[in-house]
């Protein structure tokens, strides 16, 4: 394991040993990361005010931000279950430049480079945001959809072909993960 692994008010990082963690990355707080997941070069995950949750065999590319929402009264979001933590699923590819806040993204989704997924928004299993999309607070973007745009809207159906390539790229990205440990 290598990268930037900060505590946050006594809660450190878990990490599998088996996930590849770029030395320039930079994991705060309450975060918890899966085995054959990889995270790169210059990507944020914070989880000071919340929690987040990356399965196994995701990846999550350089320069990607991850955070979350605080519980609004003030309080600790693990007293309370306040705020809204950020949850990524099994076998995800999140794209170069992306953001993800306080949002879920079921397995095998794919989220593309420089996108925007927001707060309480939902990409469910083996859908698909488009490149530069903006997914804005509360959507949900369904299983088998492709969405695009700014603001993001269904665009059209996924075919087999993308569906095998979303699951492709992220055994591609295991793979590498692992050529670099």
């Amino acid at each position: 394991m290598s990268g930037i692994i900060l505590p946050y008010r006594g809660i450190t990082p878990k990490i599998s040993p088996e996930a590849f963690i770029a030395e320039n990355a930079v994991i705060i707080g309450d975060v918890e990361i899966g085995p054959g997941s990889s995270i790169w070069y210059n990507c944020v995950i914070r989880g000071d005010v919340n929690s987040i949750r990356i399965g196994s065999d995701t990846n999550i590319q350089d320069g990607t931000v991850i955070h979350v929402n605080h519980d609004r009264n003030g309080e600790d979001y693990r007293e309370t279950g306040g705020g809204m933590p950020t949850s990524i699923g099994n076998g995800v590819t999140v794209g170069h430049m992306a953001l993800l806040h306080a949002c879920t993204i079921e397995d095998n989704a794919f989220i593309g480079m420089r996108s925007v997924v927001m707060d309480a928004a939902v990409v469910q299993a083996d859908a698909m945001v488009a490149a530069g999309a903006l997914v804005t607070p509360g959507k949900i973007v369904l299983s088998g959809e492709l969405w695009s745009g700014s603001p993001a809207k269904k665009f059209r159906d996924l075919n087999p072909k993308e569906l095998e390539g979303i699951r492709y790229s992220a055994r591609n990205y295991a793979d590498l993960g692992r050529s670099y440990s």
